[in-house]
């Protein structure tokens, strides 16, 4: 029984030093055994490297384009049984490591730290928190997730499970299909939420470009309704 901890980094140097002593505090402090693992880019674009190597966290580079693709590399190089993932930003905050493992082992699939979940809460725009409503209202929908907080990635899962989901999406729309695809693969998914607090990034601007954004999920939208409708088909001709 270990954790294998991803983050997945843009230029968060500056961010990971600040973030990888605290992890690795919260990660001792289960007990368990457990890896840090930072995706990086393609090629390094800052000293990430050098912040991995002095706290002892393992470098790798992504081997697929966007965030998709770093998020697919992590899933690939996690040794452990539960994946906790987490932005590299300082958005998200260690110390609900805690809160999201202990609600894990009592008994999920998923572990969500949820924004808008009782006792959570987004310090992001406001323009940011309605188009994040809505997302959520729609995706709900859409994978028959009943999670209030869908479109966030600091989650926990387990990573048997992960990692035997096939996952197509190249941006932030991969949080979605991957519950959808691992509610296919198992009907009885347990998918729980514990609260946190979204934090502005602590150095550096955000990546996140709104038009691509929109226009990427609004594609996505329609692929999982595919997948889904497809699922059900399959699963009748099965019967």
């Amino acid at each position: 029984m270990a954790i294998s901890a991803v983050l997945l980094a843009y230029k968060e140097a500056e961010n990971l030093r600040i973030l990888l002593p605290k992890i690795k505090q919260q990660l001792e402090n289960t007990g368990e055994e457990h890896e840090i693992i930072i995706i990086d880019t393609m090629r390094p674009l800052d000293n990430t490297p050098d912040v991995c190597k002095e706290f002892g966290a393992k470098y790798v580079n992504q081997r697929l384009p966007n965030f998709g693709g770093a998020f697919i590399t992590g899933i690939q190089e996690a040794q452990f049984d539960k994946f906790l993932i987490m932005d590299s930003d300082g958005s998200h905050n260690p110390v609900y490591i805690r809160d999201i493992y202990k609600k894990f082992i009592k008994g999920a699939d998923v572990i969500i730290g949820s924004r808008y979940v009782k006792g959570g809460k987004t310090n992001d725009s406001k323009t940011s928190i309605v188009m994040s409503h809505i997302l959520n209202f729609v995706f709900r929908i859409i994978t028959g997730i009943k999670a209030k907080d869908i479109s966030t990635d600091f989650r926990m899962y387990d990573t048997k499970q992960l990692k035997a989901v096939e996952l197509t999406c190249k941006n932030y729309d991969i949080l979605q299909e991957v519950l959808l695809k691992m509610k296919i693969n198992n009907r009885k998914l347990v998918v729980k939420e514990t609260p946190i607090v979204f934090e502005k990034r602590l150095y550096g601007e955000s990546k996140r470009q709104l038009f691509k954004f929109i226009l990427g999920y609004i594609k996505t939208l329609f692929m999982l309704i595919g997948v889904r409708i497809n699922a059900g088909i399959n699963k009748n001709v099965k019967k």
